[in-house]
Parts: C-alpha cells; structure tokens; sequence
C-alpha cells in the first residue's frame, strides 16, 4: 500500500485534517496541506515561490498542531497567500518552520472550502506504529 502523507475526514458540518509522517515535524507539514488542499482544490498547483517564517509554541504537540494551522490560517489570509510546502523544526514545545506558497489568485486558483480555523475537536498527536499522525477538526 503506498504511503499517503494527509487526508480529510468528514466531521459534522465541519472537516477534518490529518497528516502522517515518518517524523513528527513531517506529520506536521502534511497536516498543513491537509488544510490548505481544502482551501485550494487545485493544490499540486500552488508554486512554492515566497516563503514565510511561522513560530509557534504550546505545552502540548495536539495544542501545538492546532496553533500552528491557526497561525498558517492568518498568515495566509495577512498576506493573501495560499501555502504549498511546510518546512518544520519541533524541539520541545517550540516550531519553527517556513512556509512555502504564492499570491492567491482567483484565476490560477480554484478555491475550495473557506476554513474558518482549526479546532481542538478531535485535535491528537500519536506515535502509530512507524508514523506519527497529526490531526483535528476545522471549523467550516
């Protein structure tokens, strides 16, 4: 079965994001493009041309997660851009990362859902087996 990095999940009225990884800064990344593959239906074809930093911290990785979608969220819509590539560093309770993406254009862009924030629903974090997983609810 060949490996896949993220996926969504119907939950309610709202959606859900999960990535996997080999690492957990890899889950995390691919947790973000969940999110932005909602956003953008045509994600593949975000060009990965500026890139941002984003800094978050919390005392626990599924707090973690949740902030750093949240954080991407208003990053995105401060410098109205949409995000392709996720370059993160976890170490302890602090991420830092670069986030990777382009102007949004309307014309380049089919947009998809508009993602109101991440939630702590089902927000988790885990070690499975040789993966880590990263996920939660978005309010919708």
């Amino acid at each position: 079965m060949p490996f896949i990095p993220y996926e969504t999940f119907e939950h309610g009225a709202d959606i859900g994001v999960r990535g996997y990884g080999r690492t957990l800064e890899e889950a995390f990344a691919n947790g973000a493009k969940a999110l932005f593959s909602l956003i953008v239906e045509n994600f593949e074809e975000i060009t990965p041309e500026k890139d941002l930093p984003v800094e978050v911290e919390a005392e626990l990785l599924d707090e973690l997660f949740v902030l750093w979608l949240n954080r991407l969220l208003t990053l995105a819509d401060l410098e109205g851009m949409v995000f392709r590539e996720f370059r993160v560093k976890i170490s302890g309770n602090r991420l830092e990362a670069r986030a990777l993406g382009e102007g949004l254009d309307p014309d380049k862009h089919r947009l998809g859902v508009e993602v109101k924030g991440a939630t702590f629903t089902l927000a988790r974090v885990a070690r499975e087996g040789e993966f880590w997983v990263a996920q939660c609810v978005v309010d919708v």
